[in-house]
């Protein structure tokens, strides 16, 4: 049942918190910014209003101390298509979106629908040349909310015209009423062939998110980084595989959103381009790029390998995952974790140092970032993996076996959920399972748990599970 009230009436008072984060792996460090708001108590709630907490996609939060994984506090009705984003938290209410094309606000008190907004007719996944979400493509990324606009930004694969297209919707967070509408496909794409994948991240007023091909890199599409501003307008692109003859690359991170660091700089990571040859010209393929807010490539990274990881389908398949100390993480399908620096990724072959054999499955998605501790997401299981500075080095701490999804950090452990329907908690020190619950298998190998109102919350296919937290 909607919510019928004033866009207004029902706003909240935000403030900005940064707490000290007890002492996890031997690490004590300070806690990524926080963003609380008033609960329905009175109490401080906090949010999660983007892809793994923050810009930097740390997926780490002190605002539980711990959770009760015995029995799940609520569970949603089924709702309307799959899920592929990440739950959302803003005031009261937990956010979803679904590949038929539907936004949900559930309450975060006992999972009733708030409101709901079918923004658009999904596409049919037989109308498509490939691919494997079925039987609807709609919207696959995680959406961003604006706290100070109450404002949720999604996007929606839309059939329009028999044809596929990509459409950034604004909705009222409190009526889910439609506030700015624009297509986002680059001029003289192909839209049949490329999906949005990534989560969606805000940086100086605007909508950052990008796309890549579809399951078996069918057609023709380019890897693209897109910016569109809160208020509609012409959006901006970058593209990679640019020259003609050239395609691929994407865009895509296992679901994770473009990084934005403290000066406004966008930071995604590329998949397999068509060059296969170190006699190509490079395409920024399989590379790190850090670009301008205003998309202009400011500097890269590639392996001296890129032109047989392309050839060999090894996507840079993480999102980079930068430190406090200027060091940068990444890895992906080649299993290679790579340790770079921000100030100078230094082009082709030109890492600090690299840790192989890392996983033995695909490092996709976000990870978790604690001090000098990177969560890694290995398919198979979280991997921890300790980055030193002087000198530089990467050393496994432990690698779980349990999970797989993209782990966060909260109530002091590493949580992942797995493809056997398990959510599991994870001791940080040494990655043995602390806490496990059923929750159903997902749509897709890429889910990851999020925390905010004093709950965390995990999807499977069609639901979303909310576990009670204790704060303090």
């Amino acid at each position: 049942m909607a919510r019928h009230v004033s866009a207004y009436k029902m706003k909240r008072t935000v403030s900005f918190l940064s707490t000290p984060l007890r002492s996890l792996a031997g690490v004590v460090v300070l806690a990524s910014t926080i963003c609380l708001a008033t609960s329905a108590s009175g109490a401080p709630a906090s949010t999660w209003t983007v892809y793994h907490a923050d810009p930097l996609g740390t997926g780490l939060t002190t605002a539980v101390r711990s959770v009760d994984t015995s029995h799940a506090k609520w569970t949603s009705r089924s709702l309307d298509g799959e899920l592929y984003g990440e739950p959302l938290v803003f005031g009261n209410d937990v956010y979803v979106a679904t590949e038929n094309d539907t936004v949900y606000a559930l309450s975060a008190r006992d999972g009733t629908v708030v409101w709901s907004r079918h923004v658009a007719t999904a596409v049919n996944a037989s109308s498509l040349p490939c691919g494997n979400i079925t039987p609807r493509v709609g919207i696959t990324g995680t959406p961003v909310i604006d706290t100070s606009r109450h404002e949720l930004f999604v996007v929606a694969e839309e059939s329009l015209n028999t044809r596929p297209a990509h459409v950034v919707f604004g909705l009222d967070t409190t009526t889910g009423a439609l506030l700015m509408k624009r297509r986002v496909d680059p001029s003289g794409s192909n839209p049949d062939a490329l999906l949005q994948r990534t989560g969606l991240t805000l940086d100086q007023g605007h909508v950052v998110l990008a796309m890549g091909g579809l399951y078996g890199d069918c057609g023709n599409y380019r890897g693209t980084v897109v910016s569109l501003s809160e208020v509609g307008g012409v959006p901006s692109f970058f593209s990679v595989d640019q020259a003609p003859g050239e395609s691929q690359g994407a865009i895509w991170m296992g679901g994770a959103a473009p990084v934005v660091d403290a000066h406004g700089d966008i930071w995604v990571s590329v998949g397999n381009g068509s060059s296969q040859s170190s006699t190509d010209p490079y395409d920024y393929s399989d590379s790190v790029l850090d670009l301008s807010s205003s998309l202009h490539l400011r500097q890269f990274f590639a392996p001296s390998s890129w032109p047989q990881d392309n050839a060999s389908d090894l996507d840079m398949s993480m999102a980079p995952a930068l430190l406090r100390d200027g060091q940068v993480v990444v890895a992906g399908k080649a299993r290679i974790v790579y340790l770079l620096n921000t100030r100078h990724l230094g082009g082709i072959g030109h890492q600090r140092t690299s840790l192989a054999n890392a996983c033995n499955d695909d490092i996709d998605g976000a990870s978790a970032v604690l001090g000098t501790t990177v969560f890694l997401p290995c398919l198979s299981g979280p991997v921890a993996v300790s980055v030193g500075r002087a000198p530089s080095t990467l050393r496994i701490l432990w690698s779980a076996g349990s999970g797989g999804g993209p782990p966060i950090v909260a109530a002091n452990l590493v949580w992942s959920i797995g493809p056997d329907g398990e959510l599991y908690g994870l001791n940080p020190k040494n990655g043995a399972v602390r806490q496990r619950a059923f929750i159903g298998r997902g749509a897709n190998h890429f889910p990851t748990p999020s925390v905010g109102d004093g709950l965390l919350l995990a999807t499977n296919a069609t639901h979303v599970i909310a576990f009670a937290g204790r704060s303090g």
